[in-house]
C-alpha cells in the first residue's frame, strides 16, 4: 500500500471541501438561517449520498479495468482534462461569494437529511468528478480495485463530513469573517484554481 497516495487524497480532498461552493454554501446559510443542528443534517444527507457515487464507481470502473486497462488510463486522462476545466471556470467566474439567507421555510431535520441526499445523488456533476478524481489515487496493487475505491470513498467521506460539520458549527463565524475581509473570496477563488490544476498536474504525472 502506498500510504503516500492516501496522503495526498486526504490533503485534495480536505482542499476541496473547505472552498466554497454549492453544498457548503447551502450548509453555511441553513446553519446561519435555522440553527447548527439544521446545518449538520444537511451534512449529513449531503455526504450519505456520496456512498451512491463510490458504489457506482466501484464496480463501474473496477469492471473497465478488469477487462481494458488501456481505457482505464485514458480515464484518467479524462479526469486531469476535467479538472484544469473546472480549474479554467473558477478562474473565469467572479470572485464574489455571495450567501443568500432568503432560504426556504424552516423544514425538520428529517427533511433536511432527504433533501441534501437527494441533491448528492441526483447531482451528474459529482458522477463526473467521482470519475475524475478517484481513479488517479488508487493506492495498492495487492487489494482489489473495487475494495480501494471503497477506501477512497469512506476516506473521502469522512473528511467532507468533518469540514462540513465544522462549517455548519462555525458558520455565524465564517460569516462575519468573509463580510469583514473583501478580499477573502478573492484569495479562496485563486487557491482553488491552484488545487484543481494541482490535481490534474498529479494524474497527467501519475499516467502510465
Amino acid at each position: 500500500m502506498n500510504y503516500e497516495i492516501l496522503w495526498a487524497f486526504a490533503l485534495a480532498t480536505a482542499s476541496l471541501a473547505i472552498f466554497p461552493g454549492p453544498d457548503n454554501i447551502y450548509v453555511l446559510t441553513q446553519s446561519i438561517v435555522h440553527g447548527k443542528k439544521y446545518g449538520l443534517a444537511t451534512t449529513a444527507g449531503l455526504i450519505s449520498g456520496c456512498l451512491v457515487h463510490t458504489t457506482l464507481l466501484a464496480f463501474g470502473v473496477s469492471a473497465i479495468i478488469s477487462l481494458n486497462p488501456m481505457l482505464f488510463y485514458t480515464i484518467k486522462l479524462f479526469g486531469a482534462i476535467y479538472l484544469f476545466y473546472l480549474a479554467f471556470k473558477v478562474w473565469r467566474a467572479s470572485a464574489d461569494l455571495r450567501i443568500d439567507l432568503n432560504v426556504s421555510p424552516k423544514k425538520s431535520l428529517g427533511q433536511l437529511y432527504k433533501q441534501g441526499f437527494i441533491m448528492n445523488v441526483l447531482n451528474p456533476k459529482v458522477t463526473i468528478f467521482f470519475l475524475a478524481f478517484f481513479p488517479g489515487f488508487l493506492f495498492s496493487e495487492f487489494l482489489s480495485t473495487t475494495l480501494q475505491f471503497y477506501i477512497l470513498g469512506f476516506l473521502f467521506m469522512l473528511i467532507s463530513f468533518t469540514i462540513f460539520s465544522l462549517i455548519a458549527v462555525l458558520a455565524g463565524s465564517i460569516s462575519g469573517y468573509l463580510q469583514s475581509h473583501p478580499k477573502a473570496p478573492w484569495v479562496l477563488k485563486w487557491l482553488q484554481v491552484l488545487v484543481f490544476s494541482g490535481i490534474g498536474l498529479y494524474l497527467l504525472l501519475s499516467y502510465k
